[in-house]
């Protein structure tokens, strides 16, 4: 984050800073994301509840719907995109974008407007399927009142030629001569 910011000196420069924080016991330090660098550091207490998160007692899965933007969102800046071969444009952290995240796994970047859909899904079955699910789910989530949602591309390609097509329309989406729809019910 701190390359990605432009932190004049990078994180050696911040990092006097960072030890002083930890030092006032405002901030703490430690290893909070698996196969990241040594020096993290977090808010106090931030370690306590990861630790305490519940597993999740039913089979609903765990989705975020992020803005592309959001420090939350690792994918850009941390971890790089997923390889996309099948569009030939690869996702930004743009504003409008979206990012859709299974259990922290990307699986689904909604362009800025709104309209054309990467994904990423895994190679077998019965992730694959489970993730289709997931995902038109989650985009059917994103319609509101007055604002619905309509795809009108699929990994480059119209949504009904989509491997998630069988989803979407599970999902309570309608086909349409230009893509598929949700308005919110």
């Amino acid at each position: 984050m701190v390359a990605r910011e432009g932190v004049t000196g990078g994180f050696a420069g911040l990092y006097p800073v960072l030890r002083a924080m930890e030092a006032a016991g405002r901030i703490r330090r430690g290893y909070f994301v698996a196969g990241l660098g040594a020096a993290q550091f977090a808010a106090p207490g931030a370690d306590e509840r990861l630790r305490q998160r519940e597993p999740a007692e039913s089979d609903e899965p765990d989705v975020l719907v992020l803005a592309a933007t959001d420090p939350a969102n690792p994918y850009g800046t941390a971890l790089p995109w997923p390889e996309t071969p099948h569009v030939p444009a690869r996702p930004q952290r743009a504003a409008g974008a979206r990012v859709i995240l299974d259990r922290g796994a990307l699986c689904g970047y909604l362009g800025r407007t709104g309209r054309h859909l990467t994904t990423f899904l895994p190679e077998t079955e019965p992730e694959r399927g489970r993730t289709l699910l997931v995902l038109a789910r989650a985009l059917a989530g994103l319609s509101q009142p007055g604002a619905p949602v309509y795809l009108t591309q699929i990994d480059d390609r119209p949504p009904s030629d989509s491997p998630l097509a069988e989803s979407l329309r599970a999902a309570g989406f309608t086909a349409t001569t230009r893509g598929y729809l949700h308005r919110h019910a």
